[in-house]
């Protein structure tokens, strides 16, 4: 299993358990994530680190002082 974090701006949009997809995005030097539609997005994924999974599951939602985060799992 392989875990990734993704940040959320509001809160309630996906709930621990619930399967997700992603999307990939290509920078220059590095791939991020988006959770479909839209809900959340990863930091940037150096190239040598792609996900190869676009389908995972929400493990936990983690709030803090600059907001809420995604920890998701996904099958690799």
């Amino acid at each position: 299993m392989r875990e990734m974090e993704f940040k959320m701006e509001r809160e309630g949009l996906v709930e621990p358990g619930q399967s997700i997809q992603v999307t990939e995005g290509v920078l220059p030097s590095a791939y991020y994530y988006t959770i479909v539609p839209a809900v959340a997005m990863s930091g940037n994924i150096p190239f040598s680190e792609r996900l190869e999974s676009r389908e995972g599951v929400v493990k936990d939602i983690i709030q803090n002082e600059k907001g809420y985060y995604v920890i998701a799992e996904f099958d690799e």
